[in-house]
């Protein structure tokens, strides 16, 4: 069975490809990696609290901590355990539809838990005004 998050922050993957793409380093890409896989590691171990506090400033700005956990909690939980994530691929762009202007990489993983065999997560870190990565999106289908 496929469930959807859909929350306001979350980034809407088919209007990505309207957005303007520009050239990154590789350690932007890697940075924005490296946020969101201490991230979903975060959720993945059910500290939906902390992945909220640990979010980027507009995802905060977005959702309530509570309206968070609420709805994080019942996407996942009916998923199961995390089985294995590998990267699918990552996109450096400096906007997205109903985002701020700022560099954002949307990185999509193929992911598998207990009870959803193909999944495909995306994760959308952005660089917050103190140079920090982090996540300020996340949607699974």
């Amino acid at each position: 069975m496929k469930k959807r998050l859909n929350l306001l922050p979350i980034v809407v993957v088919a209007m990505f490809c309207l957005a303007p793409r520009v050239p990154a380093d590789e350690s932007s890409v890697k940075g924005a990696q490296a946020a969101a896989e201490a991230w979903l590691a975060i959720v993945d171990s059910g500290r939906y609290s902390e992945s909220w506090d640990e979010a980027a400033a507009f995802f905060k700005q977005s959702v309530t901590r509570l309206h968070w956990e609420e709805a994080v909690k019942k996407v996942r939980t009916p998923l199961g355990k995390l089985v294995s994530r590998a990267l699918r691929d990552a996109q450096y762009t400096a906007s997205i539809p109903n985002a701020p202007a700022g560099e954002y990489v949307v990185i999509r993983y193929d992911t598998n838990f207990e009870n959803a065999k193909s999944a495909v997560e995306t994760v959308t870190p952005m660089k917050d005004k103190d140079g920090v990565w982090r996540v300020s999106g996340y949607y699974i289908r």
